[in-house]
């Protein structure tokens, strides 16, 4: 992974976590606390785990295990 698909996955990961608030918000309004939990879930954590991995990557980075490729550009 280069530099700039880290910060690509990265963008990904906070949109999903925006979007599950979006998600949340609105189905709340139509179906009720349980469904907005039920629908909010799989956005929310697919977006913890994109961050908490490019966490895991980028101190592996710093540390110099795993080294993130500088790009072409």
């Amino acid at each position: 992974m280069d530099r700039s698909g880290f910060v690509k996955l990265s963008v990904v990961g906070i949109g999903l976590v925006v979007l599950s608030f979006f998600v949340r918000g609105f189905s709340q309004l139509l179906f009720g606390r349980g469904v907005a939990d039920v629908l909010q879930a799989p956005f929310a954590i697919a977006g913890f785990l994109i961050i908490v991995y490019l966490f895991v990557r980028a101190t592996l980075d710093a540390v110099g295990v795993w080294a993130v490729e500088d790009g072409d550009a």
